[in-house]
């Protein structure tokens, strides 16, 4: 066996070379697509109650990814059902229980060898309320993540980050309390091309889980895919699941030649 990570005979994978290009217009689509919901004033959810003092203000984060979740959902929803679509947004698709994004986006593109480009989005709730509300969220497992660029170097994965706010209001005719959730800022990034400094590794759960330190402060730094996943191996070999835990995930999944 193997006793020094340089010493392996990695699978390396090699992305295209508009990957970058695909990956930026999938951004700015989806952020795009969020900007004018917001702009025509369809970044409200509407939560009928008949608590008395209304919703649960400091525990509304435990609610709230769900609700923003189906939200986004139905924005994205409306835009390939609307003739008049100017995003070139051709498919959606919630992600299936397990998988690791909530929404895939397919959009059409011309490029050398296909005609479209496909996106996996994954749906962070932040409360502008609550503080440290949805701050340092779990992204994914490292395992699964480091995989999926192995199987498909192509792979986005798009990290929507959306801010929200929360009060309660009495209707006049029901006399009952509305929940009003506010979509007031979102930020749509790849996991990819997030700064060394701002992902975490948290060795707790299954293989570790990815972290963001602060969903509200990152910072970009352009990157290839294999670049990506060797910072992800580093993070892990330096947590306490040590090179030999990294090395048991390697053989298992896959990610070194001839083990």
């Amino acid at each position: 066996m193997a006793e020094k990570y340089d010493e392996l005979e990695f699978k390396i994978p090699v992305e295209c070379n508009d990957y970058m290009e695909c990956s930026d217009f999938v951004a700015d689509s989806i952020e795009r697509i969020m900007q004018t919901a917001m702009d025509e004033g369809h970044n409200k959810i509407i939560i009928n109650t008949n608590l008395k003092l209304g919703l649960p203000m400091e525990n509304i984060n435990k609610i709230a990814g769900p609700f923003i979740e189906a939200w986004v959902f139905e924005i994205f929803s409306d835009v390939l059902e609307d003739e008049k679509n100017t995003y070139q947004l051709i498919n959606v698709e919630a992600g299936e229980r397990l998988n690791m994004a909530d929404i895939i986006l397919q959009f059409k593109k011309e490029r050398k060898h296909q005609s479209s480009v496909t996106s996996n989005v994954d749906v962070k709730a932040t409360s502008e309320d609550i503080k440290h509300s949805g701050k340092s969220p779990n992204i994914t497992s490292f395992a699964r993540i480091r995989t999926a660029y192995i199987k498909e170097p192509d792979y986005i994965f798009i990290i929507l980050s959306i801010k929200h706010k929360v009060f309660s209001r009495k209707d006049p005719e029901t006399r009952m309390m509305m929940g009003v959730m506010e979509i007031v800022g979102f930020r749509a990034y790849d996991l990819k091309y997030l700064s060394d400094s701002d992902i975490n590794y948290n060795p707790a759960l299954g293989s570790g889980q990815l972290q963001i330190r602060d969903i509200r402060y990152v910072t970009r730094q352009n990157r290839n895919v294999w670049e990506f996943c060797q910072i992800l191996d580093r993070k892990c070999i330096a947590s306490r699941t040590g090179f030999q835990g990294w090395y048991r995930y390697a053989k298992q999944y896959g990610w070194i030649k001839n083990e």
